[in-house]
């Protein structure tokens, strides 16, 4: 069993999880972790927890060094000076290259053997020239990272439309993706006035997503009939903050609409609707049908009886013409040539080519071919009268 605590790096930082080794820290102490980009310095968020060998990435934590020091907390602030410092100059170095990619925060690990950069950029930026450069002036690993609109908030921080600050950079580790089903669930349109300072759909609507689902579960759905103190009548609207229900009760020529709490109508709404009704007409039907008869009506049932019998031999004839009526249409459709074949030519042996083409008989002469005869003769017989006249 190996024994763990959750770890934040900065402010509201992605919670990870580090296997503690000889130190026991405590919530709020600030420690010092190994990790794949380099030692760090984070603070403790949870209690040591055990994780079994067997669980998924229990072979790939890494190990906390040791409680942060008097030494490890002047280094940290000694790296935010230089953070600063090293923003100003990428800053320079990226218009001097020219570059479309705006500058978001720098980062320095606590041994100062890498420095982070995180940027933004609409499109794919080739920076290897401005790596090298940044690397000639700092003297150390160069890393950058392309982030996106809701990482950029999280990192500047700011105060959202609610006036307090952004939740990302509050309290949320990780930030959400808010897709447009979840203002569809909660009855909203898209409107400009529910973006965030990151110009993408505000986090928070994410806080009561969970509690639509769970509500409109336990209500009926619009326009389905039910039963209310006041009569029968059709689901007109769903109220899920309030859980009221907004009910369309017909009342002489028109109709009103009155709303009631989920409270009142949850006994009731159990009720069949018109489309479950008429579903169950039928099934009562050959429940009857399938019922035994009592003693007073035997006779009308004997009888009953009877023209069934009478009726089965029609029925069967009609269930074989269907069978028939399916065989032929299944069939496919003979080649013609088959059905011309004579009778003699199945039964007959098979024979070579060479006697085939000799028993068959040859063909006589068609009226085409007596015509340009006729014609050729009639040419030849002119040509020989002109040249009598000649001589």
């Amino acid at each position: 069993m190996a024994k763990i605590i959750g770890v934040r790096f900065r402010n509201a930082g992605k919670l990870t999880f580090f296997e503690i080794g000889a130190c026991f820290p405590t919530p709020g102490d600030s420690v010092v972790v190994e990790t794949s980009q380099g030692i760090k310095l984070g603070e403790c968020v949870t209690d040591i927890q055990e994780l079994s060998d067997e669980a998924e990435g229990a072979n790939e934590l890494h190990r906390v060094l040791r409680i942060a020091n008097g030494d490890d907390l002047a280094r940290d602030q000694a790296n935010r000076v230089k953070e600063e410092e090293a923003l100003q100059i990428a800053k320079e170095r990226i218009a001097a290259h020219k570059l479309d990619m705006k500058l978001i925060s720098v980062e320095y690990t606590l041994d100062g053997g890498r420095v982070l950069f995180y940027f933004s950029a609409k499109e794919r930026v080739d920076f290897r020239s401005l790596v090298k450069d940044l690397g000639a002036l700092f003297h150390t690993r160069i890393e950058l990272r392309q982030i996106n609109a809701r990482e950029e908030a999280k990192l500047i921080g700011g105060i959202g439309p609610c006036g307090r600050p952004v939740c990302c950079g509050q309290f949320l580790g990780e930030c959400p993706q808010v897709a447009f089903k979840t203002l569809k669930g909660q009855n909203l349109t898209n409107n400009p006035k529910l973006n965030g300072v990151c110009g993408r759909l505000m986090c928070c609507l994410r806080f009561e997503e969970e509690y639509y689902d769970t509500t409109r579960k336990r209500m009926p759905p619009v326009g389905r009939e039910i039963e209310t103190p006041d009569g029968r009548g059709v689901v007109h609207e769903l109220n899920i903050i309030r859980e009221t229900i907004r009910v369309r009760i017909s009342k002489g020529e028109g109709f009103e609409i009155k709303e009631y709490p989920l409270e009142a109508l949850a006994p009731l709404n159990q009720t069949d609707n018109r489309r479950d009704r008429a579903a169950a007409e039928p099934a009562e039907a050959t429940l009857d049908t399938a019922r035994p008869a009592s003693n007073e009506c035997q006779g009308d049932d004997n009888g009953g009886a009877a023209e069934s019998a009478e009726r089965e031999p029609r029925r069967e004839r009609a269930r074989a013409r269907e069978r028939e009526k399916g065989k032929a249409i299944k069939q496919p459709v003979r080649r013609k040539a088959n059905q011309a074949k004579p009778a003699e030519q199945k039964t007959a042996p098979t024979a070579s080519r060479g006697q085939e083409k000799a028993s068959q008989p040859q063909p006589a002469a068609t009226s085409n071919s007596v015509k340009k005869d006729t014609w050729r003769s009639a040419l030849e017989r002119a040509k020989k009268d002109a040249e009598k006249q000649d001589k």
